[in-house]
């Protein structure tokens, strides 16, 4: 099974320079128990916390941490990944032991994991300027609602 990865790029305003590591973080361990995203979607939280908590310090320099917290909070989780992650089709593009098989749902952990994986993969290629764009472009309406 082929995937065209370039609609993807496109949808994400991003052309990876290493296409492998943008493969690797849409690749679940049921598909590759070695060369899976796992390592880059621990890599991905971290990018998405900080560029997130950085955001918020911005956005509210007198609020309380423990006001800053609940939104940060709010603004990492699965569920709004799993929101980013199914307005950019990601489910489209993840390579799990299914792949190919339409009738089988991949589980919202899933997607959500690898909307983080994509973050860091994107750190990895492009650098942190470019995935704090993608992320602030990607979370600007979950951010407005914070």
């Amino acid at each position: 099974m082929k995937i065209d990865y370039s609609n993807l790029e496109k949808k994400i305003n991003i052309k990876f320079k290493d296409r492998k590591i943008l493969i690797k973080s849409l690749t679940h361990k049921s598909f590759d128990k070695i060369n899976n995203n796992e390592k880059i979607e621990f890599l991905g939280d971290r990018v998405l916390g900080l560029v997130i908590a950085k955001k918020l310090l911005e956005i509210y320099p007198n609020e309380k941490e423990g006001i800053l917290d609940k939104k940060f909070a709010s603004l990492v989780n699965k569920k709004t990944c799993l929101k980013i992650a199914r307005d950019i089709n990601l489910e489209k593009y993840i390579l799990t032991f299914n792949s190919g098989n339409d009738k089988i749902k991949i589980e919202d952990k899933v997607v959500a994991d690898c909307c983080e994986a994509l973050v860091g993969a994107i750190y990895l290629d492009k650098g942190f300027i470019v995935v704090e764009n993608f992320i602030l472009n990607f979370w600007k309406e979950n951010i407005k609602k914070s």
